[in-house]
């Protein structure tokens, strides 16, 4: 591990020095490649620069405990040496999670899909609720939301929501977030007062981009019809709202918010590069026989990951078995003990995978 954090530590300084090459300057592609690769680097040895010091620290205190009789100044040099020897673990520890193979798309933009699931009505109340969370839990990382498309209900819920969420290390921080989402509360439409159980399942796709894969124009048909609004009537006349079918795959995208069925057109293209890039990469995963997630979830979206119950204040996410008492935050968006907690028990089962 030492002789590759320090080739990293190299790899790290000649990236500085070509940042600031003029030649290298004049390339602005090629000079922005070396940023992103030093930036990339910078937790990593800022952390093995300060485990070498910490390992300087602690042979200079073991040194001069041989050295010296002075009972009282070896106390305290014994009480240092313990602080820098539990600093030193620490260290190492997050050198090994650093040194972690990343996920290529944790950097990018995601596009998550809400569909209401089992409850009818309640379950579409549901899917607006979780819409609401990761709205307001993007607004806190200072990331960008956009709704691409939704089906809504009469009573303010949504059969299905396809939005985008902008932001760097999106896809890093919500990944997890895919699979069967639960609520039991007593729902408005329910005059008895009994508590109902509804789901909702959530997708979380990392953003494709031109050159992760490469969609042919003959092998898609596209459609074009009026848009309609709830229970079906036509919102307008003219034929704005697209649908795409991507044939080989038979994946069907369709996009109506939109007046301009150009703008139509460009969502939707975005959800099927998006939809098809997952696919992709869950076929490349399996033929090498490696889990999709770790044991922090499948990724199968009909996996029950976690449970929103309304009348104990109470929300648990099954896979880590975290509860905590205090429901209304997570919904307003407070999501990072949870998310936190996920990153490090899949930080920790892959750390086992290679020791």
């Amino acid at each position: 591990m030492l002789e590759k954090l320090a080739s990293l530590e190299d790899k790290y300084e000649d990236l500085g020095n070509l940042i600031g090459d003029p030649e290298v300057i004049a390339d602005l592609a090629r000079w922005q490649q070396y940023v992103k690769a030093h930036a990339d680097l910078t937790n990593l040895v800022t952390a093995y620069r300060e485990f070498k010091k910490v390992t300087g620290e602690i042979q200079d205190t073991k040194t001069l405990l041989d050295e010296e009789d002075d009972s009282e100044l070896c106390e305290m040099a014994q009480a240092e040496l313990a602080e820098l020897v539990e600093k030193k673990d620490n260290l190492e520890q997050r050198l090994k999670v650093l040194l972690l193979p990343q996920d290529p798309n944790d950097e990018k933009n995601v596009i998550l899909e809400i569909r209401a699931g089992t409850g009818g009505e309640e379950a579409a109340l549901f899917a607006a609720d979780l819409f609401r969370m990761y709205s307001r839990y993007a607004e806190r990382q200072g990331w960008k939301a956009e709704v691409l498309n939704a089906n809504y209900t009469d009573i303010g819920g949504f059969k299905e929501l396809i939005f985008l969420i902008q932001g760097r290390g999106a896809f890093s921080r919500l990944k997890f977030e895919s699979g069967v989402h639960r609520v039991q509360r007593i729902p408005t439409t329910e005059s008895g007062g009994r508590i109902h159980t509804s789901a909702a399942t959530v997708a979380v796709l990392p953003e494709a981009e031109d050159v992760d894969l490469e969609i042919d124009p003959n092998e898609l048909r596209i459609d074009v019809f009026c848009a309609s609004g709830h229970g079906g009537q036509s919102v307008n006349t003219t034929q704005s709202a697209v649908r795409i079918t991507h044939i080989p795959s038979g994946i069907v995208v369709s996009m109506q918010d939109e007046k301009s069925q150009h703008k139509n057109k460009d969502k939707a293209m975005k959800v099927l590069r998006a939809r098809l890039f997952d696919r992709m990469q869950e076929e490349q995963q399996q033929k090498v026989a490696s889990t999709r997630r770790s044991m922090v979830g499948s990724g199968d979206r009909s996996e029950r990951i976690r449970t929103y119950n309304f009348p104990q204040n109470r929300v648990t996410d099954h896979r880590i078995g975290l509860t905590l008492h205090r429901l209304d935050g997570v919904l307003e968006g407070d999501l990072d003990e949870i998310i936190d907690t996920l990153v490090t028990t899949d930080q920790a089962e892959r750390l086992k995978q290679i020791d």
